[in-house]
């Protein structure tokens, strides 16, 4: 896992940032207009249509969490014994980041083995099924 946070807080950041770099491209396509005046037209088109798909993107993303959101489920972390959401066999609280499980073989596992199991299981699955593992 890249940010060692639950899995459901890391879909949501990508599509933070996806909606980032979408209106930044928006921006500084149309500042090639006031750069290169008629020649950054065609900056500028391809700033914001770049940047439309960039921010498509980001609205899929951030719809696909939030239907996985409405439909995991909620456990309390043991930890901070706050209400947290889960997907998969193994996730992260969104507070504390404590490692949680449902699978019983799991319940030691350390930060490292996780690391290591997960990067097994998408090299095993292949490219085309690592993108939805959970």
């Amino acid at each position: 896992m890249i940010f060692k946070t639950a899995k459901i807080v890391a879909f949501r950041t990508w599509g933070l940032l996806l909606t980032i770099i979408g209106m930044m491209l928006m921006v500084l396509g149309t500042a090639g207009i006031v750069f290169w005046g008629q020649a950054g037209k065609i900056v500028a088109a391809i700033g914001l249509v770049i940047g439309l798909i960039a921010m498509m993107g980001s609205l899929g993303i951030y719809f696909w969490a939030g239907m996985l959101s409405t439909s995991v489920k909620t456990i309390e972390c043991p930890e901070c014994h706050k209400p947290t959401k889960m997907l998969g066999k193994t996730d992260r609280c969104m507070f504390c980041r404590t490692i949680m499980t449902t699978d019983i073989n799991l319940a030691d596992i350390t930060d490292d083995e996780l690391e290591e199991m997960q990067k097994r299981q998408e090299t095993q699955a292949g490219p085309s099924s690592a993108v939805h593992h959970h």
